[in-house]
């Protein structure tokens, strides 16, 4: 089986990646993914010289300070005496105590052997090692080990060569890369790896505990060092720099790999060109097709990972009945489970859930089928039998972090529960934030809360409970918001006078001209349509010849809950404006011009919901057509003095005058707010500033 490595060196990231082909003709397939990026690079291999922060005895371990962010881990089997043999293990009244063996403060050389993960810091290891081509140095240790992946012939034949090649100090282990290899290749690599111990010596008497004395290979020399083997044909890279570093590693310790070395200077990008950016996606997902028409599930948890297979679409072929049917898909299920475990670099306890089998020669077929697709993972991992329950558990070595940590980060709105509260649950518990707004502000009479779109629309709901706690309460409550909120998002932005918020909360003035896309007729009147902006609602007159067409309007009225509109003639259409895509309210309030605006904008987006006439579970927003809370009709209670304001706002200069003074006030006022904030719950409900610069002002008069 052939093998090609794949790198690409993009700005702030590197990565490598294992093309194998399970026959000679086969397509090759993705196996292996590598990403590292600037800032961000594995920690493997790296030698510290750490100074110890704490002994913990009840734990067997101390934590190292090595100059990271978290102390690293040191367990006391990790541990080497001042001649530079193990620790002996406790157990049956044998060995020492941790502090026995290491003392706070003290001064040590440690190296990384698995990486810093989540909340964890990284693993150390007092028994240093340098890796090369085909052998791994250890200035502390002794004798010589050979890889047990290799045979057993082969791994005598290495044994007999390097023992008789090298005498110490220290101690060598034959890699599994050495296979075929010959006495001079030994010669070369162990006079590199001494050249390399040197400069390390010399770094640890000049270092001050805690810093880096050396640091591992970067990504693609470390790849191409550890699994470009004989049955590797080629290494193609697509960066000049990183194709000078891999071949003069290579001429230092194994020449005769450079030819397979390619720099590729093709127009179209390499991981492109190979289908690796579809396989690093597809690592994202949770579900994976099988050829046959089954899949599987892969979840992930904070103990474990689990992956279910399920037979999908797959009903069998032939008269092999049920039982062959599942073990085909089983069997077929097992090669792609270790692909996925390498692709994605799954790694600590894996349970696999196969399908039910009956017979014991078809779950040791599936099992085998497993162990042989592990033979080609070069992670360690151990592999338990079928359980009673169809369960195969497994354990696989995790080094660094997987494709799908380095792609992904927890998201902000669930934080990685996998699923938020629904508008409805939001809407109820808003209720109570409201009632709890009202008791906080008795002085204040009306609130501008920022919510989802969803949420308004339940909250405008007449059997949502709104209409019932402003009579309670004597307050009044508007809403604004976007689609880009999150759906739990509850925000009290503003505070204050019935008529300054209700100003503000007005998206739109009368006489304003807007740019909308009329979406659907009108439910009750054949000749207007809807536009809709969130979850407020513009009912436009006349307008039900020009559904889904994007046209100009004029705003006539203008009400808590929905706008009434013209259509403009055609003569009055600007050229602007045809094919021009309607503008997106994004949830900010502003102060809205007079005159033409460019976008059906509203100054801020969605307050109670209505206009349409369409009923309350509607897409439209919930509103109903006429009534008291908005819609077509009259305007809605409460909203007279903001009508009347708007309607006698003067125009021309005046009008300009007016809104640039109302914009100063607005700035003047947002300054005097008072910010406080509190933590309720999920809500995490913020009080705003208020507005309180008009209310003095009457007072004082």
């Amino acid at each position: 089986m052939k093998k090609t490595i794949v790198v690409s060196a993009d700005r702030g990231e590197t990565r490598v990646a294992v093309l194998e082909a399970k026959t000679v003709k086969s397509k090759r397939e993705v196996a292996e993914v590598y990403i590292e990026r600037r800032g961000g690079r594995s920690l493997v291999g790296n030698i510290y010289l750490g100074k110890v922060d704490n002994v913990l005895p009840g734990m067997e371990a101390a934590f190292v300070d090595i100059g990271l962010e978290r102390n690293g881990f040191l367990h006391v089997d990790e541990i080497l005496l001042p001649d530079g043999q193990p620790a002996p293990k406790r157990g049956r009244g044998q060995g020492r105590r941790i502090d026995e063996l290491i003392k706070p403060k003290q001064e040590i050389l440690v190296q990384v052997i698995k990486d810093p993960i989540k909340s964890k810091g990284a693993r150390l290891s007092m028994n240093v090692t340098i890796a090369g081509r085909y052998l791994v140095y250890a200035p502390s240790g002794s004798g010589v080990g050979v890889s047990r992946r290799l045979a057993d012939k082969e791994r005598e034949r290495l044994r007999r060569m390097v023992g008789r090649t090298y005498d110490g100090p220290g101690g060598l282990i034959v890699r599994t890369a050495a296979h075929g290899a010959k006495k001079t290749d030994f010669v070369r690599e162990i006079a590199y790896l001494h050249r390399l111990n040197e400069v390390l010596d010399k770094r640890k008497q000049d270092a001050k505990a805690p810093s880096l004395v050396f640091q591992e290979q970067d990504l693609p020399v470390r790849v191409l060092r550890d699994v470009f083997l004989n049955e590797f044909d080629k290494a193609i890279i697509d960066d000049e720099k990183q194709y000078e570093r891999v071949t003069s590693f290579f001429q230092r310790t194994a020449p005769e790999l450079v030819e397979g070395v390619e720099l590729y200077r093709g127009q179209k990008p390499l991981f492109e060109k190979w289908e690796i950016e579809k396989a690093i996606q597809s690592t994202l997902g949770h579900r994976i097709d099988l050829p046959s028409g089954g899949y599987l599930i892969i979840d992930y948890t904070e103990a474990l990972t689990v992956i279910d297979v399920n037979s999908g679409s797959f009903t069998g072929r032939g008269k092999g009945g049920l039982e062959e049917t599942i073990t085909k898909v089983n069997t077929e299920a097992a090669t792609e489970v270790v692909r996925q475990l390498r692709l994605r670099d799954i790694g600590g306890i894996i349970v696999i859930d196969f399908i039910d089998m009956a017979r014991g020669k078809n779950r040791d077929k599936v099992l085998g089928t497993l162990r042989t697709a592990l033979d080609a993972d070069k992670s360690k991992s151990y592999l338990v039998e079928i359980s009673p329950l169809g369960l195969v558990e497994m354990t696989r070595q995790n080094i660094t972090d997987g494709v799908r940590e380095i792609l992904t980060v927890k998201c902000p709105t669930c934080e990685g529960e996998g699923v938020v509260l629904s508008a409805e649950t939001v809407a109820i518990e808003g209720l109570r934030k409201l009632a709890e707004i009202a008791r906080e502000h008795p002085d204040d009479e009306a609130f501008l809360i920022r919510v989802h779109p969803k949420v308004a629309t339940l909250l405008n709901q007449e059997e949502s409970g709104l209409l019932e706690l402003e009579g309670e309460t004597g307050k009044r409550f508007h809403f604004e918001g976007g689609e880009a909120l999150a759906i739990d998002n509850f925000e009290l932005i503003e505070a204050g006078e019935r008529t300054g918020i209700e100003e503000r909360a007005l998206p739109f003035r009368p006489g304003e001209e807007v740019y909308v896309k009329v979406e659907e007729p009108h439910m009750y009147n054949a000749d207007d349509a809807v536009a809709r902006i969130d979850s407020y609602i513009i009912s436009i007159t006349g307008a039900a010849s020009a559904v889904g067409e994007r046209k100009m309007v004029r705003i006539e009225s203008v009400e808590r809950a929905s706008a009434i509109a013209t259509l403009l003639p055609d003569e009055n259409q600007p050229e602007e404006a045809k094919g021009k895509p309607e503008a997106k309210s994004d949830g900010r309030s502003g102060s809205g011009g007079r005159g033409r605006r460019s976008a059906a904008k509203p100054r801020s987006g969605g307050s109670r919901s209505g206009g349409s006439g369409k009923d309350s579970g509607d897409r439209s927003g919930g509103g109903r057509s006429g009534g008291s809370r908005g819609g077509s009709g009259r305007a809605a209670d409460g909203a007279g003095p903001a009508a009347e304001a708007n309607g006698d706002r003067p125009s021309g200069k005046a009008a300009s005058e007016a809104d640039d003074g109302a914009g100063k006030g607005a700035e003047e006022a947002e300054g005097q707010k008072q910010e406080k904030s509190v933590n309720s719950g999920r809500f995490g409900l913020r009080r705003g500033r208020r507005r309180r610069g008009r209310k003095k002002a009457d007072a004082e008069s």
